[in-house]
């Protein structure tokens, strides 16, 4: 999962799992948090389970921290961040500071 928990209907991965319609899942976030213990995912062999950390590593870090440093320098340049999503916000107000 690459968002939040809430954007994945459990219920249905936990049934894809099980009848083999997904070979397997590796979470990082859950709908529910704390995960309880009994919960069904708990249960699968083919689920690999990691709380909040699927990004703590030192290539990612590093290159979390190069995209941060590339989005302030493009929007302290008055330029669009080359990462932003909501490209649409760019026509409510200019990036930068300026007044214009």
């Amino acid at each position: 999962n690459t968002a939040r928990g809430a954007v994945v209907d459990t219920n249905a991965l936990v049934k894809a799992l099980k009848e083999g319609w997904i070979a397997a899942a590796a979470l990082d976030v859950f709908e529910q948090e704390p995960l309880p213990p009994d919960h069904p995912l708990t249960k699968l062999n083919n689920v690999v389970l990691t709380p909040h950390i699927g990004s703590a590593t030192i290539e990612t870090r590093t290159k979390m921290a190069e995209l941060v440093a590339e989005n302030l320098i493009a929007f302290y340049k008055g330029e669009v961040p080359p990462t932003l999503v909501n490209k649409e916000v760019v026509k409510v107000r200019p990036p930068g500071f300026g007044t214009d």
